[in-house]
């Protein structure tokens, strides 16, 4: 029985399932996403009472992607696996590339930019 919205969780909401993908599709994903890019680096977000240990990929350019990997002991393989750098963002925070690439994304599409 629910009582103002307590109870099982709906399917698709926070905490129904560990991750929106299955590891198996985020880790290919990662691994794409190094594979076409330059100079990729990898920063580590610990994990929330919400999230699980995610991490950020950030190319050369600034472009990024986010996606839960599960450990800081997974990235940290994956990392080792590709042979890029690894950074914990609680200590080193993120690179402005990533801002900076952010911010112009957002302007283009303010103006209708491709």
């Amino acid at each position: 029985m629910r009582v103002f919205g307590w109870g099982r969780p709906r399917r698709g909401a926070v905490g129904w399932e560990s991750t929106r993908d299955t590891y198996a599709e985020a880790l290919a994903y990662l691994d794409e996403f190094v594979a076409t890019r330059r100079g990729v680096e990898v920063y580590v977000e610990p994990a929330t009472v919400v999230v699980e240990t995610s991490v950020a990929l950030v190319a050369a350019d600034g472009e990024w992607t986010r996606r839960r990997i599960g450990s800081p002991k997974a990235a940290a393989a994956f990392a080792k696996r590709h042979s890029i750098p690894v950074y914990d963002t609680a200590a080193v925070g993120y690179p402005p590339r990533m801002r900076a690439w952010t911010a112009q994304q957002s302007a283009k599409r303010r103006t209708g930019q491709p």
